[in-house]
């Protein structure tokens, strides 16, 4: 990442941003490590100025914290918190998926029905690598048709932070099971999206709230002795 882009224009905070929250879910920047402006301007070829920016959006997000003397580092979830993430996602994606049975427009229908056909065909071919990206377009599509831009970007912080915070069991499974359970959650996003379709809310809200169940189920911590941690 340049200080520029090809126009000469200035990268914005936005920009940066996205890139030091990525390494963090990413794994680049562990939990407490420290993250200083001269070593993340050097890292994205930028000034320091959108790097001080990006790390008070951050913060508030709850990716980094900042402590007087000690200067930013990346938060350590405790174990309640990285629980709540959790609790909180079964809660806000079954009211997205049900405002989205009320609000979709047929581009979000389009978008949603080539994604789960996508997803199906990757699933029964074995192709996994595609399948986290389509996922996650998929439940950020499906967001967005709620037609509530404050409900999509807590959804899709939220994804953010458990992807941070939490591995997948099923990803260690031996073949045939990792392969069955990604083969059935892909068959709830296509019966989510049906109900979507449908315009039916309740049975939108109900099938996307045992997905998140299902998929809950299967959630480990990445960072154990940090998410146990008690903190001062």
């Amino acid at each position: 990442m340049n200080g520029a882009d090809g126009t000469g224009r200035r990268i914005s905070a936005q920009v940066v941003c996205t890139a030091i929250r990525d390494d963090i879910v990413a794994g680049f920047f562990p939990p407490g490590s420290r993250l200083t402006e001269e070593l993340l301007a050097q890292r994205y070829g930028v000034s320091r100025v959108p790097v001080r920016e990006a790390l008070r959006t951050l913060e508030s997000e709850g990716f980094v914290r900042t402590r007087r003397h000690a200067g930013a580092s990346v938060a350590e979830p405790t174990e309640q918190e990285a629980a709540d993430l959790l609790e909180m996602r079964g809660l806000l994606e079954p009211l997205g998926a049900a405002r989205a049975a009320q609000r979709r427009t047929e581009g979000h229908l389009k978008v949603l029905r080539g994604l789960v056909r996508l997803g199906q065909e990757r699933a029964v071919q074995g192709q996994s690598a595609d399948l986290p990206s389509l996922s996650g377009w998929f439940h950020e599509t499906l967001a967005q048709a709620s037609g509530s831009p404050t409900l999509a970007a807590l959804i899709t912080q939220l994804r953010h932070k458990i992807a941070w915070v939490y591995g997948d069991a099923s990803e260690s499974r031996v073949g045939d099971a990792s392969a069955a359970r990604v083969a059935e959650s892909w068959e709830e996003h296509a019966a989510i999206v049906d109900a979507v379709g449908r315009g039916d809310a309740e049975r939108a809200r109900r099938l996307a709230a045992v997905h998140v169940e299902r998929a809950s189920a299967v959630r480990i911590l990445k960072h154990p002795v940090n998410a146990v941690r008690r903190r001062a």
